[in-house]
């Protein structure tokens, strides 16, 4: 039973969290795009623009992790659907300051994928802080949000 009245599809009148039932729902093609940055300091930034890293090519381990972690975010997020991954896309900026992170994730399901792609870039973040770590103690991931969505009954957003 779903609170009509409060708008709130994972809550029961009880109060109690469910899992919202969608085999009802079509199934139609859907996409998600959302974007964060790591704040990194001068040193991260050197280090990463020469390939200088010590654990490694920082870039492509945060690519990776981004990707893994899109496929398993129903086991991360409790009310989250498994929904079949046909698509991600993860793409990392080196700017002066910052890494930024976009990620792109596309399925034909019966509910969206926004918070797949919000997995993905967190991930994605916290994999290049564990890989820059040893050269700046003081990174901090921001600003992680959705930023576009299209398909399913809700329609096409982009964030303005």
């Amino acid at each position: 039973m779903t609170d009509k009245g409060s708008g709130l599809t994972h809550v029961r009148s009880d109060g109690s969290a469910h899992m919202v039932d969608v085999s009802a729902k079509q199934i139609t093609a859907r996409e998600a795009k959302a974007r964060g940055s790591v704040l990194l300091s001068d040193a991260a930034i050197d280090a990463l623009r020469s390939d200088n890293v010590p654990k490694g090519d920082a870039l492509a381990v945060a690519r990776i992790a981004g990707i893994q972690a899109a496929k398993r975010t129903p086991e991360l997020v409790p009310l989250a659907h498994p929904v079949a991954i046909h698509a991600v896309a993860v793409d990392l900026r080196v700017e002066d300051d910052r890494v930024e992170i976009e990620a792109t994730v596309r399925t034909a399901d019966r509910t969206g994928i926004e918070m797949e792609a919000l997995t993905c870039v967190t991930v994605a973040a916290l994999a290049l802080v564990d890989m820059v770590k040893a050269v700046d103690k003081h990174a901090r991931i921001t600003d992680v949000r959705v930023t576009a969505k299209s398909g399913g009954r809700s329609g096409d957003w982009t964030e303005a």
